[in-house]
């Protein structure tokens, strides 16, 4: 059985505090009013403003006085927002690891996979943050519902009423609509999540594989489940901070970003278990499988990537064309900086077979690998909520403290709750032998 180390927990405690301390550092210095928000912008060295000067000498005296209003009080939500997002973009990217191992480990059993036994109970320790990681982000979004942030620009009805696309989308785009879905895709991930390891505990007392078999099963309907949810679940979280803009591919976009991330923890998970003594059979071959996913998948998110970017940038469409624009100007650095670590980097580092088996090489690609993907879900998430006022600070670290340490601690306190290698897998002996 597994222990949890009182140095791992206590470190997991401290970055929990830490974060903690951002973030409230983060909501107290946002401003409360428009004249805060115009100082704080004012004290910047680069403040953002001269564009909007140059504009209204130009505008009428009327024009210009409502154009001023409109455009401070957009200023003070984008100031406002910032520690909400830096809140949100952090949970949503650490629940997005769990829900990304929870479609890898059901592809393992759907497939009848025999290299991957030997790994599921770190997946199933993984997935057990999809409980208190889901709650917080269908939290935010309660809260967001309630108004509490300007997140998402559809649920304020002074917004709609003077838009004719999202009144148009409205019979979809609708608070309570909205949580219904949301409730409806946490309810079954976390419902075969639970569901899953219980069979997958049962099968290890069985003389029978009768949960084997329904694991079987389960896992193949929840895949159904999981590809329609999963889409939807990007549109609605986060494509739709952007009501205006839409791209067919962002489901595949959002899922390829999950997926490679929820490899690489198992595979740094399972790395750091094995230097403590655990996993005794798991070996290089595993280690050097999980690796060639992290590869495979860092090339197909580049691929997707690259389609959504060229398709949209061909087509200048401008409702659409604008989505690249806001970011390639205002967030160069961390636009470009996400597709060197999410793709060159990862090109680079697992191209050679013989490094994927480097212990300590996978744990530093996969370092690099998941800043990137934090970067990606940064980019989708700030340009719409916050805008140019963006930057990497106290909330942001802070909400990445934070939910790492959550994400450690109840990680690795239910890695401690079953033996970590199964016994009556009908495949485990495939998977201890296993050699590549």
């Amino acid at each position: 059985m597994y222990t949890f180390s009182n140095r791992l927990k206590m470190g997991s405690i401290i970055l929990m505090a830490l974060g903690l301390l951002g973030l409230g550092v983060g909501f107290v210095s946002a401003p409360s009013t428009v004249e805060e928000a115009k100082a704080m912008v004012a004290t910047q060295d680069d403040g953002h403003g001269g564009d909007h000067g140059e504009e209204a000498a130009h505008a009428a005296p009327a024009e210009e006085a409502h154009h001023d209003d409109a455009h401070d009080e957009h200023l003070l939500h984008q100031l406002q927002n910032r520690p909400w997002s830096a809140l949100y973009v952090a949970a949503f990217f650490f629940f997005m690891i769990a829900l990304g191992v929870l479609a890898f480990y059901a592809v393992q059993r759907a497939s009848q996979a025999g290299w991957s036994p030997l790994l599921f109970r770190v997946m199933e320790g993984i997935t057990a943050y999809l409980v208190p990681g889901g709650i917080i982000v269908f939290v935010i979004l309660v809260l967001s519902v309630l108004h509490m942030n300007h997140m998402f620009p559809w649920m304020d009805a002074e917004v709609v009423a003077h838009d004719e696309l999202l009144q148009n989308k409205s019979g979809y785009l609708n608070p309570t609509f909205f949580l219904i879905r949301a409730a409806i895709f946490l309810g079954g991930w976390i419902f075969y999540r639970e569901y899953s390891r219980k069979l997958s505990l049962a099968q290890d007392n069985s003389d029978d594989n009768r949960n084997f078999i329904k694991n079987f099963r389960w896992s193949a309907g929840f895949l159904v489940f999981y590809l329609i949810t999963e889409s939807i679940m990007s549109w609605d979280w986060i494509m739709s901070v952007d009501p205006h803009w839409f791209s067919t591919l962002f489901g595949w976009y959002v899922f390829a970003s999950m997926f490679v991330s929820g490899i690489t923890v198992i595979a740094m998970i399972s790395i750091y278990l094995k230097s403590k003594g655990y996993l005794p059979d798991v070996n290089d071959n595993h280690i050097h499988d999980l690796a060639k996913f992290m590869f495979a998948f860092s090339i197909f998110w580049t691929y997707l990537w690259f389609g959504q970017f060229m398709l949209i940038w061909y087509a200048n469409i401008p409702e659409e064309v604008t989505y690249f624009v806001t970011r390639i100007e205002d967030f160069k650095l961390a636009y470009f900086g996400m597709l060197a670590m999410n793709f060159i980097f990862p090109l680079l580092l697992l191209m050679n077979s013989d490094y994927k088996r480097i212990n300590w090489f996978v744990i530093m690609t996969g370092i690099v690998i998941l800043c990137g993907h934090y970067m990606d879900v940064f980019n989708m998430i700030m340009p719409a909520t916050v805008g140019d006022q963006w930057s990497i600070g106290i909330p942001e670290i802070g909400g990445v403290l934070f939910f790492a340490g959550l994400f450690i601690y109840w990680v690795f306190t239910a890695l401690t709750k079953a033996p970590l290698q199964p016994t009556r897998n009908p495949y485990i002996e495939e998977s201890r032998q296993f050699h590549y």
